[in-house]
């Protein structure tokens, strides 16, 4: 038997081609991704290894408010005690804080948020060994920094130049006098590294003679564990030591975990482009068992039992994916090779390193592509032993049964109404829902997917009128065809719909999404620019008054971050500027008075002063930050606006307070046609400081939503070509069952283009058909993961995208003329007296 599976296959190369492509395409998707998170995780954690292979004690301290001013961190007299310890070679004390480089037109390079700068500390050599310099040396002195190699780069900077760096205080020029290459995770990930001598970094991030952390060589011989138990006593509180070997165990553990999120997300991909492949695969064993029924009949009635038939059409499964799981694996390689080259064309630097190429890897591969096709081979097989062999030898294409046909119906109808009640029961549920959607989510698809071969000839009946009047006969054939085999019909339909729920239902959430952000946007800002830093940190007041004096500025308020216990409970607090705030944010006033600000009253959102019970006039106390108490007095209750805190209070009332309030953005209206370059030219042209239009902060904010929107459609687009293979391997199978048929219809005058015109449009219309069920289910979904997350997403609104539904139907159209060329071209070409006498 296994002979004989192994001649099928090899005589039905041709058919099984779009299986191989399917299985061949989702193994590459599953082995690409195991390959390419092992390979990256490989890289970094060997990185990690190399920045401490040098390292037998590192010292972290942190700085917060616990802990005195006067220890900042680790003092250069307790640097030089490091020093002075047994078996310790080297101490090197280090610094870092934020450091913006400007390009030649003042724009800031790098991200912003990786933005570093730190010290050269050169050992007795002269040498930093934590950098290595391809030109020119390390700063020696104030008024001089080094560059990393790409950033050196970006800017077009070389030794000699005068380069403008930002960081926390005004921008300074400097002297660039070397340029250097470095494994830093900041310049790794798309940002910037600037070296400033010792006593400068200092200086400019912590105070004169004091250091963040250290890093402590031994000497040969010299245990970690008893170097770091004589280090340990002479730090202060807020610092602590950690063995080289700890630090680059808990950094690999990290890696491991980011790595795993990845993973899961590309293999989840993965699954889906099997999930749809299976129906591709069970569809092409489906009709290679219809067509060979006489033949399995004359095996059974020669002594092969139902067992050994079944076996056969496995064995046949398990040759074709196995080889095409070899073939997928080798691909995948390839996969994880472009995968790596396309993160450099993003901005993300990549360790170097081997390809690596798990065991595990390769046998998860070929376990994954054999055990899915037989998988989706099984139910053929197993329907094709349960023929009886008279039955068989007298009819090649038996119909399902009446009582087959009920059970799969009533099956289906059960699983989408349990599916269905699932979901509505996760939108009822709020935000906690989200799992009760996803598990009703794959119910529903799974009975709809049982479901579809009944929805086919309601939905299809009600576009044949339209076919026939449009285009004749061929509409017409068409038509019917669509719907002779329904199981073909919905399992060819089923790999377009599951990939277009899919689509459909990210394109909606994404939509509706983005248009309440920008109905944020729209609604609550009435000024013309928001100003903020690059890397999240707080602005200056000394920015608030550069821009006051900007020309053509009409208003200009801060909107400062703060917490004061009111009443007993915590409330984050904006300080703002009282008379401007007004004209830059839209604060719908409910009772009371916004000029109420000046005074120093507070104002309070409406579903706070609700809950709360405050209205204009009411008395709550209050405890600052700095433990100091006191009272104030509601002046206005406002509507909500995203951009600021649920209470309002003047700056001077969080300055009375508090040294150097956090001031996160500040708001800025114009008068017509100023720029915001000359709000750029006010604040010294800094490169760290980003001043964001009307436009800049729509894009900010729903600029995200677009980015995964986009990496979700490129995923799928796998899923999508598989559903296009299933719909070439069903019209071509149509199409050799069809032949007699195809020949008497052009013995009785049908042409060779009603003929192609024919097989394209069964291909449209059950394209359109998959598409139509995906779109309807992918919409449900949609509004209930909609349900889950409009509480914390203010005007949303569910928003039907309808030209991306329109163009997703059109490119389902598409599909369906695509994937018809060959087999309409191969009906077309028959020849009608051959065709006549095919059986």
């Amino acid at each position: 038997m296994f002979r004989t599976a192994l001649r099928n296959v090899l005589s039905h190369k041709a058919r099984l081609l779009m299986t191989v492509l399917a299985v061949l395409l989702g193994v590459a998707f599953v082995s690409g991704t195991l390959v390419f998170t092992d390979t990256l995780g490989h890289a970094f954690r060997n990185q990690s290894a190399k920045n401490y292979s040098d390292v037998a004690v590192a010292v972290t301290s942190y700085s917060d408010s616990d802990h005195p001013k006067e220890a900042p961190g680790v003092s250069a007299k307790t640097l030089d005690r490091i020093r002075g310890l047994d078996g310790v070679t080297s101490a090197t004390g280090r610094i870092s804080g934020f450091a913006g480089v400007a390009d030649q037109k003042g724009k800031l390079i790098g991200n912003g948020w990786s933005n570093k700068g730190g010290n050269f500390s050169p050992g007795a050599h002269g040498k930093d060994d934590q950098y290595a310099f391809t030109d020119g040396s390390g700063p020696a002195r104030s008024g001089q920094i080094a560059l990393d190699r790409d950033t050196a780069d970006k800017g077009g900077y070389h030794v000699g130049d005068t380069v403008r760096v930002a960081t926390n205080g005004p921008v300074r020029t400097y002297t660039l006098s070397g340029i250097f290459t470095t494994d830093d995770g900041a310049v790794g990930a798309g940002g910037s590294l600037v070296l400033f001598d010792t006593a400068a970094a200092q200086k400019l991030y912590l105070q004169p003679g004091w250091y963040e952390d250290v890093n402590i060589a031994a000497s040969p011989g010299t245990s970690e564990a008893k170097l770091l138990a004589s280090v340990k006593p002479l730090l202060p509180d807020n610092a602590e030591a950690k063995t080289g070997k700890q630090l680059g165990d808990e950094q690999a553990k990290q890696i491991t975990r980011e790595m795993s999120g990845l993973s899961q997300m590309l293999l989840g991909f993965a699954a889906v482009a099997l999930f749809v492949g299976i129906f591709l695969i069970s569809n092409t064993f489906t009709m290679l068992v219809a067509q060979r029924t006489k033949e399995l009949a004359l095996l059974r009635a020669v002594g092969a039992s139902r067992k050994q038939v079944t076996r056969s059409v496995l064995a046949e499964a398990l040759v074709v994916g196995a080889v095409a799981s070899v073939v997928g694996f080798v691909l995948g390689i390839g996969l994880a090779v472009g995968l790596r080259s396309a993160m450099g064309s993003f901005g993300a630097k990549v360790p170097g390193g081997p390809l690596i190429v798990a065991p595990g890897t390769a046998l998860a591969a070929l376990l994954v592509g054999v055990l899915v096709t037989m998988l989706a081979a099984w139910l053929p097989a197993r329907r094709a032993a349960k023929i009886p062999p008279v039955a068989a030898m007298g009819s090649a294409h038996l119909p399902a049964t009446t009582k087959s046909l009920v059970v799969r119906n009533s099956i289906g109808a059960v699983i989408t109404l349990i599916g269905a009640a699932v979901i509505l029961a996760g939108a009822s549920a709020g935000s906690g829902g989200r799992m009760m959607i996803g598990a009703g989510a794959f119910l529903a698809l799974i009975g709809v997917i049982v479901l579809i071969p009944l929805l086919s000839r309601p939905v299809i009946a009600l576009v044949r009128p339209l076919l026939t009047r449009v285009f004749g006969v061929s509409g017409k054939l068409a038509g019917q065809n669509a719907v002779r085999n329904p199981r073909r019909t919905g399992a060819t339909a089923s790999a377009l719909a599951i990939g277009l729920t899919l689509v459909t239902g990210l394109t909606v959430i994404g939509v509706t999404v983005g248009q309440s952000v920008d109905r944020v946007t729209t609604d609550n800002f009435k000024g013309d620019y928001m100003v903020e830093m690059a890397n999240g940190m707080s602005l200056t007041p000394s920015t608030v008054t550069a821009l006051e004096k900007a020309k053509g500025v009409a208003a200009v308020s801060p909107q400062a971050g703060s917490q004061i216990v009111i009443d007993g409970s915590d409330e984050a607090v904006s300080g703002v500027k009282p008379g401007d705030i007004q004209q830059v944010l839209s604060l719908p006033v409910v009772s009371g008075s916004l000029d109420s600000l000046a005074d120093g009253r507070i104002a309070v959102e409406q579903k706070t002063a609700e809950k709360k019970g405050w209205k204009p006039g009411s008395k709550v106390s209050a405890k600052y930050l700095d433990d100091k108490k006191g009272s104030l007095t509601v002046g206005a209750v406002f509507k909500e606006n995203q951009f600021v805190s649920p209470v309002l209070a003047s700056m001077s009332v969080l300055t009375a307070h508090e040294e150097k309030p956090e001031i996160q953005q500040i708001l800025v209206k114009t008068h017509g046609g100023t720029g915001d370059q000359a709000l750029v030219d006010a604040m010294g042209g800094n490169p760290a400081i980003s001043v964001l239009g009307k436009q800049d902060i729509r894009n900010a904010m729903g600029g995200m939503i677009n980015t995964t929107l986009n990496i979700m459609y490129g995923l799928l687009a796998m899923a999508l070509i598989i559903a296009v293979l299933g719909v070439i391997n069903t019209l071509a199978m149509s199409v050799f069952e069809r032949q007699q048929e195809i020949g008497m219809l052009r013995a009785i005058g049908l042409d060779r283009a009603k003929v192609k015109r024919m097989i394209r449009l069964e291909a449209v219309v059950i394209s359109l058909f998959g598409a139509v069920v995906g779109v309807a289910l992918g919409t449900f979904l949609a509004w209930a993961v909609g349900q889950t997350i409009k509480s914390s997403i203010p005007h949303y609104v569910l928003v039907m995208p309808w030209g991306r539904i329109a163009l997703f139907l059109v490119l389902a159209a598409f599909v369906g003329v695509v994937a018809s060329l060959w087999p309409a071209r191969s009906a077309a070409r028959l020849n009608m007296l051959t065709a006549i006498k095919t059986e």
